[in-house]
C-alpha cells in the first residue's frame, strides 16, 4: 500500500539558520501595540490633565460618576462643585472626566 502514500521523513535544521530571525517579528509587534495601543492612551492622558488644569470656577463639569456640575472653586487638588442649589462637595480634579458646554445643567 505505499505505492498510493509517500512516506514523510524528518528533515533536519538549515546549516546557516540565523539566531535573532525571531527578533525582527517581535520588534515589528512592538511598534504595533506602540501605535496601536500606548501612544493613543499617553495622549488621552495629556489630554485629561490639560482639562484638569485649565479648570475654573464658573465651568460646568461632568465627573467620572456621571454627574452634572458647576465648578464653584478650585485649589491644587481638589474642586468645589455644585451639584444642586446650595449643595456643594469637594472631589479631586482628576475624578472630573469632561467640560460640558455651557447650559447644559438647566437643560438637563
Amino acid at each position: 500500500m505505499n505505492f498510493f502514500i509517500n512516506e514523510a521523513h524528518a528533515q533536519g535544521a538549515p546549516a546557516n539558520s540565523d539566531p535573532f530571525g525571531f527578533l525582527i517579528p517581535m520588534i515589528v509587534i512592538f511598534v504595533g501595540f506602540y501605535f496601536l495601543l500606548i501612544r493613543p492612551q499617553q495622549k488621552r492622558q495629556k489630554a485629561h490633565a490639560e482639562l484638569v488644569k485649565s479648570l475654573s470656577a464658573g465651568d460646568e463639569v461632568m465627573t467620572s460618576g456621571g454627574l452634572l456640575a458647576k465648578v464653584v472653586s478650585v485649589n491644587e487638588h481638589y474642586a468645589s462643585i455644585e451639584i444642586s442649589k446650595a449643595v456643594i462637595i469637594k472631589i479631586q480634579k482628576a475624578s472630573i472626566s469632561a467640560v460640558v458646554p455651557k447650559g447644559t445643567i438647566e437643560a438637563a
